[in-house]
């Protein structure tokens, strides 16, 4: 089997590595304060022809002896992604040798891919590392009975995912999660959803977890936000604040749904609004 070159990194001694869990879609009548059909037009416009698509990225974190994913995709859950293991193992990375899977955040898109069709740890070895609220989040049964009967699968996805890493689980308030690796609390889509910024010989690279879902529609409109988000209002305050912190430090930036190019700094354009370039 031939390797599968991957979109790749070097920040410092840190090597930063996009695997590639494959799409989900929604709806446009998920998106607040823009009308579907420009929405549409926005995708169109930057050349995107299945408007509807969401790629999803996990990140593979390697130094300082460390092998750190970030994030662990879809599984196959409601037909969303998938590849994750395959396009590591394509990659020639056993899910074996990963350390550690930080988490952004516990939707069943960044989770599913922890456990297989038969109930087991994807990740044998791995400790599963997480922001304490978002821990919290899904564990409560409170929010579990409030939660729309459409979400309640969700919960399910993300307990069973919870309890097959139970005894190598650790939570985290904030700070340096790892060496090199420091938690960045991005609040607004999740209880605890968080961002994490890498530095290694002077260099930054920002994993930005959910911050858009849709960036050619979401980096210039930051107003735009998703039903996913538990605070609509705060996920776009969050994002706002992010894209000026992003473009005013030339910040290089990776992100779950950024696409397949997976890696990006945000520039402001000619009439003020941000805009995402990409490192092909």
């Amino acid at each position: 089997m031939s390797k599968l070159t991957l979109p790749t990194r070097n920040v410092g001694d840190l090597t930063i590595t996009a695997v590639s869990d494959g799409h989900l879609h929604a709806s446009f009548d998920f998106l607040a304060n823009i009308d579907p059909a420009d929405a549409a037009r926005m995708q169109a416009n930057a050349g995107i022809t299945d408007h509807t698509s969401i790629h999803i990225n996990c990140y593979l974190v390697r130094g300082g002896g460390r092998t750190v994913l970030i994030d662990a995709g879809a599984g196959g859950f409601k037909q969303w992604g998938g590849r994750l293991k395959a396009n590591l193992l394509h990659a020639g990375i056993h899910p074996s040798e990963i350390d550690a899977i930080l988490l952004t955040h516990a939707h069943p898109d960044h989770v599913g891919g922890l456990m297989d069709a038969s109930g087991e740890a994807v990740f044998p070895n791995a400790e599963l590392v997480a922001h304490h609220l978002e821990v919290a989040f899904w564990q409560d049964d409170g929010n579990l009975n409030r939660a729309p009967e459409r979400a309640r699968g969700n919960f399910l996805v993300v307990r069973q995912a919870l309890d097959g890493y139970r005894d190598r689980l650790r939570t985290f308030e904030g700070g340096e999660v790892f060496a090199g690796m420091t938690a960045v609390p991005l609040p607004g889509h999740t209880a605890g959803h968080t961002g994490y910024r890498l530095e290694s010989g002077g260099q930054n690279l920002l994993v930005w977890g959910d911050i858009v879902h849709f960036p050619e529609i979401q980096i210039p409109r930051p107003d735009v936000s998703i039903a996913f988000d538990q605070d609509a209002h705060l996920a776009a305050e969050t994002r706002t604040r992010l894209l000026d912190i992003a473009s005013s430090e030339n910040l290089l930036i990776a992100g779950m749904h950024l696409g397949e190019s997976a890696f990006g700094h945000i520039v402001r354009t000619a009439n003020g609004t941000y805009a995402v370039s990409y490192e092909r």
